[in-house]
């Protein structure tokens, strides 16, 4: 099932602001997007005010024939929003999806990410690309790029580059939703997860990248996704599924660790951590801290906490109802933060304190030597 890694981000995120000077062609600090649908966010919408519900609902479907975007329809949307604020902030340049680099500029970067997507192969195998394929595409566009500008400029841009992630949320779900009983320990999928996240990163790194960012995992079990079938399963409360959540924890606590030894293994290896689980769990708790009111709902879907993934009528379920003002909404799908959230969350990750982003926010780090 195609979900949240969508969740934001979270990509939520690219501002560059940091020139490279190669032969006398400026270029910007590239960016390279990879993961999930919180990474694709940023494709859809470019150059609009805050939309309405119904207008997300249209551009999520005239969008939803897209290859790279190779989840569900609204799972692409999401994936858009992060380079729509990183160009609000930066005069950023389109980052095409890498099927369109045929057609457009990609010295500035290439978005890889696809919505349902997971670290592992076996994460909605055959409706989405996984990492190591995300991977290889990056491969071919690097070696387009030598013969495009020469291997001299190539590796600077390459080393300058920003390489953002948002993996592994599709993962989780895995354990949840398993048919039959799930053939690994918790400890066991986990290794599994971060042994293929390892190997991307350092497959990016051999080509040449230096500076990555990782969003960490949401609280999983307060997606309105989740509530919704925790009263499935009996707990009538309206709560959160601890266990979804407990899966991010665990992520979250390995991925610093993960990045600490890359750090020590990789001569140049450099990287900043955005802390979503944080910010999203401050906004359930404390919605109108960021201009909203609703935090345990979602504005579109069905049923409770309109957490059955019906929007935009594309799926098994046809039905869905949208909220009448988007902008009060914490979640605008069943499993995804809205615009107006994303975009509070951007403003975090570009200019936030060490508490959510750290050890460098991504203006310093943009302008991070390599």
């Amino acid at each position: 099932m195609a979900l949240i890694s969508s969740l934001c981000i979270f990509v939520l995120v690219a501002y560059f602001a940091t020139p490279i000077v190669c032969h006398e062609k400026p270029y910007q600090a590239a960016l390279f997007v990879f993961g999930d649908s919180v990474s694709i966010l940023e494709i859809i919408i470019t150059s609009t005010p805050l939309l309405t519900s119904k207008q997300i609902i249209c551009r999520m479907e005239n969008h939803s024939s897209s290859p790279l975007l190779a989840g569900s329809p609204m799972d692409a949307s999401f994936l858009i929003l992060s380079l729509y604020f990183a160009a609000e902030y930066a005069n950023l340049p389109f980052i095409p999806p890498y099927f369109e680099i045929g057609k457009k500029p990609f010295v500035h970067g290439v978005n890889f990410a696809s919505g349902g997507s997971g670290c592992l192969a076996e994460t909605a195998r055959g409706f989405v690309i996984d990492l190591q394929t995300q991977l290889k595409y990056f491969q071919n566009v690097a070696q387009l790029m030598k013969k495009k500008v020469g291997e001299t400029e190539s590796k600077q841009i390459l080393s300058n580059a920003v390489y953002i992630f948002s993996t592994a949320n599709n993962d989780m779900f895995a354990p949840l939703f398993a048919n039959s009983s799930f053939p690994y320990s918790d400890r066991e999928y986990l290794q599994m997860i971060m042994g293929n996240l390892t190997s991307v990163l350092k497959g990016i790194y051999k080509e040449g990248g230096r500076k990555f960012v990782m969003l960490n995992l949401g609280p999983l079990g307060c997606l309105p996704l989740m509530r919704a079938l925790n009263l499935q399963i009996g707990v009538t409360n309206g709560s959160c599924m601890e266990k979804a959540t407990n899966l991010a924890k665990m992520f979250n606590l390995a991925l610093p660790e993960m990045l600490k030894q890359l750090e020590k293994q990789l001569p140049g290896f450099k990287y900043t951590i955005f802390n979503f689980f944080k910010v999203l769990v401050d906004s359930i708790d404390n919605p109108t801290k960021y201009g909203l009111k609703i935090s345990e709902s979602a504005c579109c879907g069905t049923g409770p906490f309109r957490g059955i993934h019906s929007c935009g009528g594309k799926r098994e379920v046809k039905e869905y109802k949208l909220c009448k003002n988007v902008k009060d909404y914490l979640f605008f799908d069943s499993a995804h933060p809205s615009e107006l959230a994303y975009k509070k969350y951007t403003e975090l990750l570009w200019n936030g304190t060490p508490d959510v982003v750290a050890p460098y926010n991504l203006k310093s780090f943009f302008k991070l030597s390599t």
